[in-house]
């Protein structure tokens, strides 16, 4: 473990730094182990180079279909509610109107409306594994950024594979699995939430008492490692660890001080009271889009980024009108940005949800959870956008034509990935090499 000693040892909390973007010298946190361990454990793995990666927008709760992607203005009152559809830029798919900055951009998304396969219960745990919680692998299936983190490593050793911006939240179920079988040296860096002890420096406050005095502290320690170099006869894991703490690059990633406002303005302004949500860290939810893309060029190959709770049974529609256009200013911002940026060929994007929602409105002006079908929307990546993808019969009951598998969605982000779910496999707790997806399940071939 690695401190900057005084007199006693504190656990002192400074946001000196905007945004709490801090790292605990002590180490990362993650599952209990110190840094250089899981250093260690990542040496042991096997690591690659190549920096394909995805953000994954995961919508709480079960986001509804028929309001958002797959409007039925045909239908009668009580199924197609009170939205109406609007034109996109691609001829023949139309959108909600509460997201009119999405439409305008459309031919940046592809849209699958046909999703099946959903466990039908409130988890995110088939939005980030790709697996059914039935019959798992000894120590539960890993998510996506721990597989990533297994099979290709880190691409900055500064700058975890694997970052989850999803929010803890004590009375819903949504929280992320972790690693699984794989073990915490592939848990994902969690800098938010009950994690920010993550973000934060074990430096007594007698020694520096001021936020000049802290960061002049911190920029002293680094000067030293830049002019000394770090030890020799430290073991090489301890090294790694010492590189990672005393870079910027995370650091940075997650200051969105440091974003150009005009940039930071585009992606729009948070409003937690309007997503139900409490407080959170970073500015609240649509702020997590644009620290998705900053972690992704920082070096991370997967991001999981959380938005509001959509287990909307009752006051579906003026929940919608609060928070769809939250979402369509943060969604398109994000997408356009990676486009400016150059990244549409290497970051690929996936939001959905657990389920879909009742075709019919029930008597609180809500509807209810619905595994039958549900919807995608995918972005960047080198996919082939601008397209629909499956559709639903008249009322939004289920797949009318094309039915999609969650988990042919995978195989499509991990083919992108560089990884053939043909061959690659992960060994679980007993031994047991383990295939990524269950048999049977291709890369969608309108993607590629």
């Amino acid at each position: 473990m690695l401190i900057v000693p005084g007199p006693r040892q504190t656990t002192h909390f400074c946001d000196s730094i905007p945004r709490r973007s801090f790292l605990r010298i002590g180490g990362l946190a993650m599952g209990g182990l110190s840094l250089p361990e899981l250093l260690r454990a990542e040496s042991q793995a096997g690591i690659g180079k190549s920096h394909k990666a995805v953000i994954m927008v995961y919508l709480n709760g079960g986001p509804p279909h028929q309001d958002m992607v797959d409007l039925k203005p045909d239908a009668p009152r009580e199924f197609r509610g009170e939205f109406s559809p609007i034109k996109t830029n691609i001829p023949g798919l139309d959108l909600c109107e509460l997201m009119p900055r999405t439409a305008r951009i459309m031919d940046k998304f592809a849209v699958i409306r046909s999703l099946v396969g959903s466990n039908a219960g409130h988890s995110s745990y088939q939005c980030v594994t790709g697996r059914s919680r039935r019959n798992p692998a000894p120590g539960g299936w890993p998510e996506l950024g721990s597989i990533l983190w297994k099979l290709k490593g880190p691409v900055n050793e500064s700058v975890p594979p694997a970052i989850d911006l999803v929010m803890k939240m004590a009375h819903k179920p949504y929280n992320l699995p972790g690693p699984g079988f794989l073990g915490n040296s592939f848990a994902p860096f969690k800098p938010s939430e009950d994690s920010k002890s993550d973000m934060v420096l074990n430096i007594d406050h007698t020694r520096f008492g001021g936020r000049r005095g802290l960061l002049a502290s911190l920029d002293q320690f680094r000067r030293g490692v830049d002019r000394n170099g770090i030890p020799n006869h430290i073991d090489p894991f301890t090294k790694q660890a010492m590189e990672v703490l005393t870079s910027s690059h995370l650091v940075d990633a997650l200051d969105l001080e440091k974003e150009d406002p005009r940039v930071r303005e585009r992606y729009g302004k948070d409003d937690p009271k309007v997503l139900s949500i409490g407080q959170l860290g970073y500015q609240g939810i649509v702020s997590k889009f644009l620290l998705a893309r900053r972690c992704v060029e920082a070096g991370a190959r997967c991001v999981t980024v959380s938005f509001a709770d959509f287990d909307w049974h009752g006051g579906n529609f003026s929940r919608g009108r609060k928070v769809l256009p939250l979402f369509d200013h943060g969604i398109s911002a994000l997408v356009e940005d990676l486009h400016q940026r150059g990244l549409e060929e290497d970051v690929s994007v996936v939001i959905w949800g657990e389920f879909g929602r009742t075709p019919r409105v029930n008597k609180s002006a809500g509807r209810d959870h619905w595994p039958q079908v549900a919807f995608a929307m995918l972005a960047g990546g080198g996919l082939r956008t601008g397209q629909v993808i499956g559709s639903t019969n008249r009322l939004a009951e289920y797949a009318d034509s094309r039915p999609v598998h969650f988990q042919e969605v995978f195989a499509t982000l991990y083919q992108k990935l560089g990884i053939d779910v043909s061959t690659a496999t992960l060994t679980d707790l007993s031994g047991r090499p383990r295939y990524l997806l269950d048999p049977g399940h291709e890369p969608l071939r309108e993607l590629l």
